[in-house]
């Protein structure tokens, strides 16, 4: 017997007027990620953190067996103890952070499964107490002052080999798609940093004991490897079989 397994995929908000553009490319993205989810039999409730608040979001994700929180624009500083001056500040929804910090929390107590990407990889660590680096002006993790379909550049991220990450994409050494000008600073309370760019700074943290993975690169872009998401909603997965087997 096949038992549908539900995903619920949390996107910041679903309309941005002032920047259709970067609405239309983010929004692209997440359909490919919802398709890819659909194929490997994945029931998606797809919400909007902005559009629903702290407790409607809880309430609209409570039955998932597993998640994924999308990427975005930054976090307030707020959440992490930030300046709220800073190079490269675009528009806050700090509605969608707080909602999305507090879907983190309950996963962190539930044990529900839970990935991040980009941003969410970023409230991944908010959540557990970490902080970010507001602006990096190293090169290579996105491409600046071109339009919106050219912003991710591709690099290489050097995995932990020893991480269930490496373990989920079957290899220590990957390509990944940035955009971003904001990493990970100090990892929140059990995460540990287990990946890398290429200039050293942070690209993925997974938690010691807790089923919650960041990844900063988009293994949902167009021009990533369909192997990398598949991966990683098939790792979901198999912790999703994982906590019914300990249940059971």
């Amino acid at each position: 017997m096949t038992i549908t397994r539900e995903l619920a995929v949390i996107e910041v908000v679903s309309q941005r007027p002032h920047a259709r553009a970067y609405e239309r490319y983010t929004r692209a993205m997440i359909d490919g990620l919802v398709a890819r989810a659909e194929l490997a039999g994945w029931s998606v409730t797809r919400v909007c953190a902005e559009d629903l608040g702290t407790e409607r979001l809880l309430e609209r994700t409570q039955n998932a067996d597993a998640i994924v929180v999308c990427g975005g624009e930054d976090i307030d500083p707020r959440f992490y103890g930030g300046s709220e001056v800073y190079e490269g500040r675009g528009k806050h929804y700090p509605t969608a952070d707080a909602a999305q910090i507090a879907v983190v929390r309950r996963a962190a107590t539930a044990g529900t499964p839970l990935l991040g990407i980009c941003r969410g990889h970023q409230i991944i660590n908010v959540a557990f107490g970490g902080t970010l680096v507001e602006h990096i002006e190293h090169p290579g993790h996105r491409n600046e002052f071109l339009p919106i379909e050219y912003l991710l550049t591709e690099h290489p991220v050097q995995l932990d080999p020893e991480s269930d990450l490496a373990a989920t994409l079957g290899e220590s050494y990957i390509l990944g798609q940035s955009a971003h000008h904001q990493v990970i600073e100090t990892p929140g309370a059990g995460l540990s940093v287990v990946g890398w760019a290429h200039d050293g700074l942070p690209e993925a943290v997974e938690h010691a004991t807790l089923p919650i993975t960041g990844v900063q690169w988009h293994p949902e872009a167009p021009a990533a490897p369909t192997e990398q998401l598949d991966a990683l909603l098939a790792g979901l997965g198999s912790r999703v079989r994982g906590r019914s087997l300990v249940a059971a």
